[in-house]
């Protein structure tokens, strides 16, 4: 028999989009609001040396471990003051490069993936990163959008998941999440009860350690192949435990 789903969740970065590409283009951008508006900052603080002030931040300060925003905040404030300018710099400074995070280039299956998805279920984002779903203009495909900076906790912790299927008035094993990380996303689901899908865009093997997740795709493309127009999963079941669907 088909499983029946009633929501799917996306993670963000890496699913929808690359984020490499996004996130140099961001740091080049604070780097060039720096080199304007604080040079001995920009000087001192080049774009690697800012990303390890930010990794040290983060280290110092566990309880942000979930809000990447706060970290840059801390991290631009502790560097405009070691540089000996203004840390009033950090918000604007942090402001060039919020922008340019917003500037997502989808993966050519994304959005026509959560319109035909979307057209059937009712869809979640569930991320780890400071995405404003809003400024990239997708946040009205989204019944729930949860990020970690809000609730306080992050993938793959279960109860960012719990909050996620919470929200959208769901058993767990209701909900089909949908990410390209094993531990955060496919993991964690799993242990928070949901069902799993592992976006594989790059055929790496999957982890040895884990338990298989409940579905692997290639694209999402291969997601949408996965279900019914009534919103089946008819993916085929699996005999053999500990093996997942492959859908390619």
């Amino acid at each position: 028999m088909p499983t029946t789903l009633r929501a799917i969740s996306f993670d963000l970065d890496d699913t929808l989009w690359p984020i490499r590409p996004v996130i140099e283009r961001a740091e080049t951008a604070l780097h060039a609001y720096l080199d304007a508006h604080c040079p001995r900052t920009a000087q001192a603080f080049p774009p690697a040396r800012l990303r390890a002030l930010r990794e040290q931040v983060a280290q110092a300060h566990p309880e942000f471990a979930h809000d990447f925003g706060r970290q840059r905040l801390i991290s631009l404030e502790q560097a405009l003051i070691e540089s000996g300018e203004d840390p009033a710099h950090a918000q604007p400074a942090f402001e060039a490069l919020y922008l340019e995070r917003n500037r997502v280039d989808f993966y050519a299956d994304a959005l026509p993936a959560l319109e035909a998805l979307g057209a059937r279920l009712p869809l979640a984002a569930l991320t780890n990163g400071n995405a404003d779903l809003d400024r990239i203009g997708i946040a009205g495909r989204f019944a729930v959008v949860v990020a970690a900076r809000d609730f306080g906790l992050a993938k793959p912790h279960p109860a960012i998941f719990a909050h996620t299927v919470a929200r959208l008035g769901l058993a767990p094993e209701a909900v089909l999440h949908v990410g390209d990380d094993p531990w955060l996303d496919v993991a964690g689901a799993a242990r928070a009860g949901l069902r799993s899908c592992w976006l594989n865009r790059e055929g790496q093997a999957w982890p040895a350690e884990l338990p298989p997740p409940d579905l692997e795709v290639a694209d999402l493309t291969a997601l949408v192949a996965a279900f019914d127009t009534g919103g089946a999963f008819v993916a085929a079941r699996l005999e053999q435990p500990g093996e997942a669907a492959t859908l390619v």
